[in-house]
């Protein structure tokens, strides 16, 4: 098995577990923004530490990067905090598991922007997976409470918070790709790291501002949800430092399509943790979406 698949495995579960944390702050205490915040503001010291400490063990340098490296993670670290607000805002339209389906919207957006920009394609294996995938994403469009008729049954305020997350995390996606590839160092984890470690201290730097200009009193509320705040950190920096290695050794398009078997751990969280409930309809679309994972996983070369 190549090492990107288990390392995107392990960045699903954790990023799961990070939204149930952060789905909680929201519903409990903080708004959409103060939930989003709390991701980058608890991990940002972690990363940083572990970085310079796994330089410290293999006595390496710091990577130098250029121009490039800036605007490939400046532009992904803008998206994704933009695409968590959307996926936190949009736990209150849909229950748990239809909100993180409604995000995988990325996987065909992550190939189309992969392609535009960096000129990666998916070949026939991936490209059946995303395709299959994305019917199941039709299913799941169409919302449990009825009476809407025409194109409002599939165009709602569920779906554009949905759409919008996927584009907004498929740039960020081909953001991190594009700037890992960009350092010149050879060692994966060194890249992995550093980019993460640039990019969680500009997101927290940048939602720090713009709360203390336009929510007042939020960041304090967040300080102080600090012992959820200090999990939704820790699961976050986890399932980060995975989705940017996986980033360094494979295509963003086939991470983020095998990245789908977050819907298992979702499913679980909405019937096991949230209780909420899931239909016949729904069932259909994420079953869809699982079998786009299995061809990845049994036919992709």
């Amino acid at each position: 098995m190549q090492a990107w698949i288990p390392i995107t495995i392990a960045a699903a579960f954790s990023q799961n577990l990070r939204f149930m944390l952060q789905k909680r702050l929201k519903d409990t205490r903080l708004s959409s923004t103060g939930a989003t915040l709390a991701r980058f503001v608890y991990s940002a010291p972690l990363v940083a530490l572990i970085f310079v400490l796994y330089l410290f063990v293999t006595d390496q340098a710091a990577p130098v990067p250029g121009r490039r490296f800036f605007l490939f993670a400046m532009t992904g670290g803008v998206a994704q905090i933009l695409a968590t607000i959307c996926v936190v805002a949009l736990f209150a339209e849909r229950n748990f598991a239809v909100g993180i389906t409604f995000k995988k919207t990325e996987v065909v957006l992550t190939a189309l922007v992969g392609l535009a920009v960096l000129g990666e394609g998916v070949g026939l294996a991936g490209g059946l997976a995303i395709a299959v995938g994305f019917f199941g994403l039709i299913l799941l469009s169409d919302p449990p409470s009825g009476g809407k008729i025409g194109w409002k049954r599939f165009f709602n305020r569920a779906a554009a918070l949905g759409l919008g997350a996927g584009l907004l995390f498929s740039v960020s996606a081909i953001g991190y790709r594009g700037a890992t590839l960009s350092l010149p160092v050879q060692d994966v984890i060194a890249r992995a790291g550093f980019t993460l470690a640039v990019v969680t201290a500009f997101q927290s730097v940048i939602m720090i501002v713009w709360m203390t200009l336009r929510e007042k009193g939020e960041f304090t509320r967040v300080l102080a949800a600090w012992r959820v705040g200090a999990l939704v950190g820790v699961s976050s920096m986890i399932g980060s430092f995975c989705w940017f290695t996986a980033f360094a050794l494979q295509n963003a398009a086939l991470v983020k399509a095998l990245g789908q078997v977050e819907l298992l751990f979702s499913y679980a969280a909405t019937l096991f943790v949230f209780h909420e409930k899931v239909t016949g309809r729904e069932y259909a679309g994420t079953a869809l979406i699982l079998i786009s994972v299995l061809v990845l996983v049994l036919f992709l070369k």
